[in-house]
């Protein structure tokens, strides 16, 4: 490894079941988390192009092209790499860098020309930029840096850093839209089921790990033009814009709910969830109300729980009563106890 290293101290080996066996020295002083060996790749990184690749799986399956991940940090960096698959290994070797945003990433995280390989282009951009006098390179670089923090908090503050789905201030912005544009959508709110039970046996590690999953099983059971955001712990809120035939929505929800129930696998331990749904169009309403329709999406969610769990519900006005909706809090509160017995037993 140490020849690898020296030659491409930016890369990272990953296994078939997504976790990391090696991390360059470069690469290492980069990562969100210390110790990243044996941990889950989509811990610290979340693959962003092409969409069709969700995966370890899907890197070595289109192996040779050009990959874009971006890091689970505060600064939400964009890395660009290749990958290989390795033979007889079931491994993928990923060779990653900073592309044209390295200049901002030398100075975020402290590099210098050693932690690239001596034939990096890098070093030679790092000391054309050393050659400029000083009053350029501070009024340069003082205007890339509040032109990447700007753009770095706008992108924090419309997505989650552990999932990299929208939160919610950008699912409030989406429903502005489609409202305000009168375009008949559907809300879709899911609650994970016995997730506290994964938290309280197997610890916050597998809890994200398993939260991870189920992003990217959201992702791949919705269009391109849908919205998928993580608005609490264990709570997702989806918006299929033109989307309101109910068979197609009940279909939806059913092959989510079945994917959701397939064991999730965490360092040899078997994390098992599965999903409750609550659903309301928009064209329930004469004029749909953002706040209201989510109120509403919660009551039919209140409902499945109290129907047994792991099924799907639609909103209907003989539910919006307030004693119905009380009742359905308490039986998710007891739902939850049930979960904590369950995670001692």
């Amino acid at each position: 490894m140490a020849n690898l290293d020296q030659m491409m101290p930016m890369n990272l080996l990953v296994d078939a079941r997504g976790v990391i066996r090696h991390v360059g020295p470069t690469l290492a002083k980069v990562l969100p988390y210390p110790d990243m060996e044996g941990q889950s790749f989509l811990r610290a990184f979340e693959l962003r192009r092409p969409r069709r690749i969700q995966s370890i799986a899907d890197v070595c399956a289109n192996e040779g092209v050009k990959i874009y991940v971006r890091l689970r940090d505060a600064h939400a960096t964009q890395l660009i790499g290749t990958a290989v698959c390795l033979p007889g290994k079931n491994q993928v070797l990923l060779n990653l860098s900073f592309g044209v945003s390295v200049i901002d990433a030398v100075a975020r995280y402290g590099l210098a020309g050693s932690d690239f390989a001596p034939t990096d282009l890098t070093l030679d951009m790092l000391y054309i930029m050393e050659s400029k006098s000083l009053a350029q390179a501070a009024s340069g670089q003082l205007s890339t840096k509040l032109q990447g923090e700007k753009d770095e908090a706008m992108a924090r503050a419309g997505s989650d850093m552990l999932t990299g789905l929208s939160n919610r201030l950008s699912l409030n912005e989406v429903l502005h839209r489609l409202i305000s544009r009168r375009m008949p959508f559907t809300l879709m709110h899911l609650d994970l089921d016995h997730f506290k039970a994964v938290n309280d046996t197997l610890g916050h590690a597998a809890g994200d790990h398993v939260l991870q999953e189920v992003a990217r099983i959201l992702l791949e059971e919705t269009r391109e033009d849908d919205t998928v955001a993580r608005v609490g712990g264990d709570e997702f809120v989806l918006i299929f814009p033109g989307l309101t035939d109910r068979d197609r929505l009940q279909s939806v929800a059913e092959r989510m709910i079945t994917r959701l129930e397939e064991p999730v696998d965490f360092r040899g331990d078997v994390c098992r969830i599965s999903a409750s749904i609550g659903m309301v169009e928009s064209t329930l309403y004469a004029t749909p109300v953002a706040d209201q329709m989510l109120e509403d999406a919660d009551i039919a969610l209140y409902a499945s729980k109290d129907g047994g769990r792991a099924q799907a519900t639609f909103f209907e006005q003989a539910m919006a009563g307030g004693e119905g909706h009380a009742a359905g809090q308490e039986n998710v509160i007891l739902s939850d106890l049930q979960d904590g017995v369950e995670a001692a037993e």
